[in-house]
């Protein structure tokens, strides 16, 4: 379906019932797409894999200790 930004702005509970059927929407602005609307589905999404998650889990040390290390205030 596709539909104008004066259509979104006004009929916003009529898209939201269209993406529920799983249509998709394109929005138009002055005649050309701008963005698409999809139907979010929760069992579609896979775990993310953070790289940067866990980079310490191999240290021994307390993080919450090291970070406040970091915080405190330096001394001259």
């Amino acid at each position: 379906m596709t539909v104008t930004a004066k259509d979104l702005r006004f009929n916003v509970s009529f898209l939201f019932d269209v993406l529920s059927k799983g249509e998709d929407v394109t929005i138009t602005h002055r005649g050309k797409a701008k963005a698409k609307l999809i139907s979010y589905d929760d069992t579609e999404q896979t775990p993310k894999d953070d790289a940067m998650f866990g980079m310490w889990s191999d240290r021994d040390e307390n993080i919450d200790t090291m970070v406040r290390n970091m915080r405190k205030r330096r001394e001259f």
